[in-house]
């Protein structure tokens, strides 16, 4: 009888390229492929180590000399909301909320290029096509929901998320660039808190936080942040302790980063 043991995942890294977050960096990811049998349990793993999922893709910044990303999570049990959270939350409670399987329609795509011409309209997404916006929701080897807030009728606000085994990653939302009086970005991730509840999840996921950085800065405001550094989870009681690093020694070489990850099988 023949065994075969697991072929571990294989790690690359991007080419640098402009930072989309702070002017004057370059940026570089260190990813693998996520696919097969072991896709569920390498995405719900590697989260837990700061990689974030883009269709069949994890990825982590791994930039030569900095260090100001860092993957940011909320506890649910620590977090109480705001003031204007609350406020936020009432203006917006008529929303309904639905659940659906990954699957890309027009309205969806209408109100995705609504938001990039709103607010990222020289962003790396911007020439997004419907082929290509069907691919960011529909490749997904993992179990994923497409979250939709409607208006009455109106969709109003989506977000791709992911289940894991400890919480909900929001994988990627949108919403209506005009309707600033419902602050939606704010409520999709106090609805996915709310979720995360319901279903006895420890976190949500929220992508990366990048202190010095304006589009960044509302994931601070949230109680109950974590921030994956140095191989830790760690609390941010204090946003502005954290500092956007930039030296030669600010990030390990990439073989010891490999080297530390920890995979499904217990094997690094």
């Amino acid at each position: 009888m023949r065994h075969t043991l697991p072929i571990a995942p294989q790690f690359y890294v991007t080419a640098p390229q402009p930072c989309p977050y702070l002017a004057g960096r370059m940026e570089r990811k260190l990813f693998t492929a996520l696919q097969g049998d072991m896709a569920t349990k390498l995405n719900d793993s590697l989260s837990k180590q700061g990689f974030r999922r883009s269709q069949n893709v994890l990825y982590r910044p791994s930039c030569a000399e900095c260090s100001a990303c860092m993957s940011a999570r909320i506890r649910v049990s620590q977090f109480a909301p705001s003031r204007s959270q609350r406020r936020v939350a009432r203006r917006a409670a008529h929303l309904l909320r639905r659940a659906t399987s990954p699957w890309a329609t027009e309205a969806q795509y209408e109100l995705f290029r609504d938001y990039l011409d709103g607010r990222h309209a020289k962003g790396g997404m911007a020439d997004m096509d419907m082929f290509e916006f069907a691919a960011m929701v529909e490749e997904t080897p993992i179990r994923s929901r497409l979250i939709e807030y409607t208006d009455e009728s109106d969709l109003t606000a989506v977000c791709l998320t992911d289940i894991l085994d400890d919480g909900l990653s929001m994988v990627y939302s949108f919403f209506d660039p005009a309707n600033d009086r419902l602050s939606l970005g704010t409520y999709v991730i106090l609805d996915h808190i709310a979720i995360a509840r319901e279903l006895g999840l420890p976190y949500v996921y929220l992508g990366y936080w990048v202190p010095g950085s304006p589009k960044m800065d509302y994931k601070a405001k949230f109680k109950g942040l974590e921030v994956y550094r140095e191989g830790t989870w760690n609390a941010v009681s204090d946003p502005n302790a954290f500092s956007a690093d930039m030296h030669p020694l600010s990030t390990d070489p990439i073989a010891e980063q490999v080297a530390r990850i920890d995979l499904p099988d217990g094997r690094n």
